[in-house]
This record gives C-alpha cells, structure tokens and sequence, in this order.
C-alpha cells in the first residue's frame, strides 16, 4: 500500500556543523550531534507526531551517527506510531574520502561550485551523480516495501542534506539545473511529501533557492 505521506528530515547541527576543524580528525560517520542538534531533533518529533496524529510510521535512516542520534531524539515523540526501522548505507552523506583540514575542504567547495555540485567528484570520494545513483537503487527497495498491503500511511526518512535533495530530484524528475538552484534543507528541517488523487507524490514543502 502506498503510504499517504514521505517525510525526510535532515539531521541535527553536528560537531561538524559546529565547528569545523572537526572534519580534521574525526571520520565524518563518527559525527555526533551537538546539544543544539539533540533539541533540534526533538522538536522535529514532535512536529512529525502532530502531523501524523494516530497513523503508523516506516523507518528509514542512514548509519552515520548523527542521523542514528537524530532519529533517538525523533523517536521519542512516534515510538508508539512505528511500524519498523531500517537502517540504509545508501542514505548516507556524500562521501568526502577521508580526514581534511577545513581549508582544503574550502577549496573543494569552491571548485566544486564553480565546475557543478552534480556532476563534480570530490578527490577520492563521490560526487553528486554517485549519490543519485546509489538513491536510485535504494527506490527499488522502498518501492517493494510499498507493495506490501500493512505498509504504514507514512514514511520517515532521516538522512543528510544533499542526499535528501538527491532524493527529491530522482523522485520528483527534476532536471540537473533545477537540483543545482535548491539549497539543502537547514538542520532538522522536515520535508514532505504528499500523494495526491492521481496516485503521485507532490512535494507541499518550501525549499530555499540558492
């Protein structure tokens, strides 16, 4: 059964969000959320448990540790609403290959916005096309659990904020120029999804243009 609603939140702030040099030393997966990300999580559950009301809830998250805690933080306010939880690698962050200092990874993002978030590749690590593509193979797999006829009327998908616009222009057929001009989402910013009579998902969220 399709489920009525997909709600994809980014995760909390991070000690990466918070502070920079931390992606000098420690591995982008091992990321925590800061205090300020552990309140942000836990005022988007309990938005999420407002807007879904009764209704039962299936779970998706990414297992860096930063959407694993965001989700801990969510739970708390839709425990009783889920139906299960699965943890998928391919909802993972863009993989930026290993430990960099903050000005190397500035220059990164400079190049890469000049050349093109899609299309460039970070040195030894993704780049947006790689995304895409793993997110188009992790479609297959939610598509089957829609088939199922106790699928719940929601779904959440806690992930990061490039994969989470990878997701919307894979889902949603946006063209490269379109994915470009949309900003990712701020912390904890809950997107939705909604299916509409002719079966399809619209996206009833407002996304920030860059």
């Amino acid at each position: 059964m399709k489920p009525r609603r997909i709600i994809l939140v980014r995760h909390g702030q991070s000690e990466g969000n918070a502070d920079q040099m931390e992606y000098s030393r420690t591995q982008d997966y091992k990321l925590n959320l800061t205090e300020t990300g552990r309140e942000e999580a836990k005022n988007a559950g309990r938005k999420i448990s407002s807007l879904i009301g009764g209704d039962g809830l299936h779970v998706y998250v990414s297992p860096y540790f930063r959407t694993r805690q965001t989700y801990d933080e969510i739970s708390k306010s839709v425990s009783q609403n889920v139906t299960q939880t699965t943890e998928d690698p391919r909802l993972r962050e863009q993989d930026w290959g290993h430990l960099r200092h903050p000005d190397d990874s500035k220059l990164i993002e400079n190049e890469r916005d000049e050349y093109g978030t899609f299309y460039y590749r970070i040195p030894s690590g993704e780049s947006g096309a790689d995304v895409y593509d793993r997110v188009s193979t992790f479609f297959e797999t939610i598509h089957r659990d829609f088939s199922k006829e106790d699928f719940p009327e929601n779904v959440l998908i806690v992930t990061h904020g490039l994969t989470l616009r990878l997701f919307l222009m894979r889902w949603l057929h946006w063209s490269v120029e379109m994915f470009e001009s949309a900003a990712s989402p701020s912390n904890c910013q809950i997107v939705i999804m909604e299916k509409q009579e002719d079966d399809r998902f619209q996206l009833v969220s407002e996304l920030k243009r860059k």
